[in-house]
């Protein structure tokens, strides 16, 4: 299950919610973007 996050107000849904219309619940906004997991670096010897 993806997670997005409004662009406007910062609220976090799930693509479930969106899958009908795609506006944030909280601010009606219809800007989304996928917050990317922190990625561990390692280093080559």
């Amino acid at each position: 299950m993806a997670t997005y996050k409004c662009f406007n107000c910062g609220k976090k849904t799930t693509n479930n919610s969106l899958e009908k219309r795609f506006l944030c619940v909280g601010c009606g906004s219809k800007i989304f973007y996928k917050p990317r997991s922190k990625i561990a670096k390692i280093k080559a010897i």
